[in-house]
């Protein structure tokens, strides 16, 4: 006669450094973890990346050291890193992200100069729960190749090597876990075509599965994202044939739970650590630098020029939207550029045919590209704003209905030359989606990178001053 195991899966993803709900998800999970040790039941609880965002300015100022000071004190088992972790930290950063870390952090797919995973993560990880079955954790992020690349990683596409990685870890676990920060389009094609994973928690998309998905007996979770949600299963498995027999999947809100009290201090101890290295003083300015994002304005003049600038180009354009308010008078401190340019943007350079970079001048002059109210793709302000140029002369009308209309661009002086190709100091933003088809269409892209928008900003600055 067979007997049954009940093992309690607790999971958070895309934290991105809101850490509103963070103290209730902490006293949530130590409760629950007190609970489940009363009745003898196993219970694990993993972290699916992103969890820290440079558009905080505590991770911002920590190099992210702070958000793994908070995972520590959660006692998370493992976790995956996400983008936000891989691309807007430097190399030299994040290769001493983890030095302080009390948990594994997995990482199959992200290779070092020598091609092997870094010391400070292994693609997978054993852990023995009470019960004597053994559960194989492997994490997984997003390949994002050139950017990667730039920062001087190897990243391999999860699909190439988690079938054989699986299959080894198979071997001596009986129950297998894939911390995927991938999407969830991802997860249900790895469930689909990659046999040997119980559960995938997932992550990356901010999808919200109330109930989870089962697919082809392979169970997928994720729980949104800034905490809003924990993620939580229920599995009974058979201790002999170690199938799971009955599942329950939910994501649970946050919104009303109690606080954990020692989170709070927590937090707070790190927010004066913070305030303490923002201060720090990075240009004294000699006049207001003003901010407008519907109508031209110093800032965003200025840090298109600074784009053009450091990317060597003849031309730029950057949306005034990107930068949130302007600088005052006097002292300028790391924390008031944080506070008003927070995005993990980086620069790079685009080719574009004079006819495609005309079409995407015409584009950005719409009312509604200007009041358009992005999320995502690094974009941490309200509207995209105004476009502010470098090099580029755009003469525009008001027409009766108050139209702004695009009558005549010129290009260092000259008009613009359709069949001539331009290199244009932009956004990396901007290559990602639909915004502006013709960038995002671009076959030739460099980016600038581990330099984020901020760093251009201050260094232009710096000059002017």
């Amino acid at each position: 006669m067979s007997s049954e195991q009940t093992l309690f899966i607790y999971h958070t993803n895309d934290i991105h450094s809101h850490f509103e709900h963070w103290p209730k998800i902490v006293e949530f999970i130590k409760k629950q973890r007190s609970l489940h040790e009363r009745k003898h039941e196993d219970m694990l609880y993993f972290d699916i990346g992103d969890h820290a965002d440079r558009c905080h300015p505590m991770t911002e100022a920590t190099d992210g050291k702070g958000n793994v000071e908070l995972l520590n004190d959660i006692g998370v088992q493992a976790v995956t890193i996400g983008n936000n972790e891989g691309l807007t930290f430097s190399k030299q950063t994040l290769n001493q992200l983890y030095e302080a870390a009390q948990f594994p952090v997995l990482v199959g797919n992200l290779l070092d100069e020598s091609e092997e995973v870094p010391p400070w993560a292994k693609p997978y990880h054993y852990i023995q729960i009470e019960n004597g079955m053994k559960v194989g954790v492997i994490g997984m992020t997003a390949p994002f190749f050139p950017f990667y690349e730039k920062l001087g990683w190897s990243i391999i596409d999860p699909f190439e090597i988690l079938p054989n990685l699986v299959a080894k870890v198979r071997l001596e676990a009986d129950f297998v876990i894939l911390l995927s920060h991938l999407g969830f389009p991802a997860d249900e094609e790895i469930a689909e075509h990659i046999e040997g994973i119980d559960v995938i928690l997932g992550a990356h998309t901010h999808h919200v599965l109330q109930s989870g998905k089962n697919v082809k007996g392979t169970l997928i979770g994720q729980a949104g994202k800034f905490g809003f949600h924990v993620g939580q299963i229920k599995l009974v498995i058979d201790t002999e044939t170690k199938e799971i027999i009955e599942f329950e999947m939910a994501a649970i809100e946050t919104q009303t739970m109690p606080q954990s009290e020692q989170t709070i201090c927590l937090l707070k101890r790190l927010e004066q650590e913070q305030q303490e290295i923002m201060n720090k003083e990075v240009v004294v300015l000699g006049e207001d630098l003003p901010v407008k994002w519907f109508e031209p304005s110093e800032g965003p003049e200025l840090l298109a020029e600074g784009l053009k600038e450091w990317c060597n180009t003849n031309i730029s354009m950057v949306n005034s939207g990107v930068l949130l308010d302007g600088l005052q008078k006097g002292v300028t401190t790391r924390g008031d550029i944080h506070r008003i340019c927070p995005h993990p943007i980086n620069p790079c350079i685009v080719t574009l045919r004079g006819d495609r970079l005309k079409e995407t001048i015409l584009h950005a002059f719409t009312d509604r590209m200007q009041r358009l109210e992005l999320k995502g793709f690094g974009f941490r302000g309200e509207v995209l704003g105004r476009m502010a140029f470098s090099g580029i002369e755009v003469k525009t009308k008001m027409l009766a209905d108050d139209v702004e209309r695009v009558e005549s661009i010129l290009i260092e002086g000259q008009p613009i030359d359709l069949k001539k190709e331009y290199q244009l100091a932009t956004l990396d933003m901007f290559t990602f989606g639909k915004l502006y088809p013709a960038i995002a269409e671009s076959t030739t892209k460099v980016f600038f990178m581990p330099e984020l928008l901020r760093d251009v900003f201050v260094w232009k600055l710096q000059q002017n001053r």
